[in-house]
């Protein structure tokens, strides 16, 4: 009995967790720039001592799905959506560089360009500091310009350029800020191929059907899990009135 509970609750302890995964990308499906985590079931061995063949199924984290999600059109001159593969580089709460694909970007008070976390965009010398103007534009290569205050529409200046980068999926890995960061720690160089549009912003790539088809069925599972708990609770119960009967 004790052995079909333990393998009754461990199996709904890890649905539980592969829920909250799912739960999470579900509740990100409509989050600009948002990549999907991705979870599976893996095999564990069961540690101490006993049969060498003892496994558990665990829910284990496999990263991020890196799929581009879909681009809208907002015509609001501080959106900006990566075309193709590559990041926006941020100076992350910690100070780190940390890279996101939501470009929905936003200007402090102070001028300072930031993403819509609050993170500071960065550009070839630090963050990107923007005067106040008339007119904004962000180019296909980063580069923002603007019309200062008081000067004709054709007086254009550049005040920085978004560093861009492309380091590789297998060297990124999501941190606890919701940035992707170098899984070795360092900063990626700025890649010149690296483009941007203008006035589009990109979509979450969770596909939301398919996520709620995908808690149902965990839902289901951890509920089976949940029926084998009582069973053997019953049963366990049926033992001990056939013991005292004896």
């Amino acid at each position: 009995m004790d052995r079909s509970l333990y393998v009754a609750m461990t199996g709904a302890t890890q649905m539980m967790r592969e829920q909250s995964e799912v739960a999470h990308n579900l509740a990100n499906a409509d989050t600009v720039g948002f990549k999907a985590q991705l979870s599976a079931f893996q095999p564990l061995p069961v540690q101490g001592p006993g049969m060498p063949t003892r496994i558990n199924g665990v829910a284990q984290g496999l990263g991020v799905d890196m799929r581009e999600g879909g681009q809208v059109e907002t015509g609001r001159e501080l959106d900006v959506a990566v075309q193709g593969q590559g990041w926006i580089a941020v100076q992350g709460a910690d100070g780190s560089e940390g890279y996101t694909r939501a470009g929905e970007l936003r200007l402090t008070p102070d001028g300072l360009l930031t993403d819509s976390r609050g993170n500071l965009v960065l550009g070839d010398g630090g963050p990107i500091s923007v005067p106040q103007s008339s007119q904004m534009n962000i180019g296909a290569d980063g580069t923002v310009s603007v019309v200062p205050m008081g000067q004709a529409p054709a007086t254009i200046a550049a005040v920085g350029r978004i560093k861009l980068v492309n380091p590789g999926a297998d060297r990124l890995a999501l941190g606890s800020d919701g940035l992707m960061h170098l899984s070795d720690g360092g900063t990626a160089d700025a890649d010149p191929a690296v483009t941007l549009k203008s006035g589009v912003l990109e979509s979450s790539n969770v596909n939301p059907s398919q996520t709620l088809v995908q808690m149902i069925q965990l839902s289901r599972q951890y509920e089976l899990q949940i029926r084998s708990i009582h069973s053997a609770d019953e049963n366990a119960q049926s033992a001990s009135r056939l013991l005292q009967m004896t």
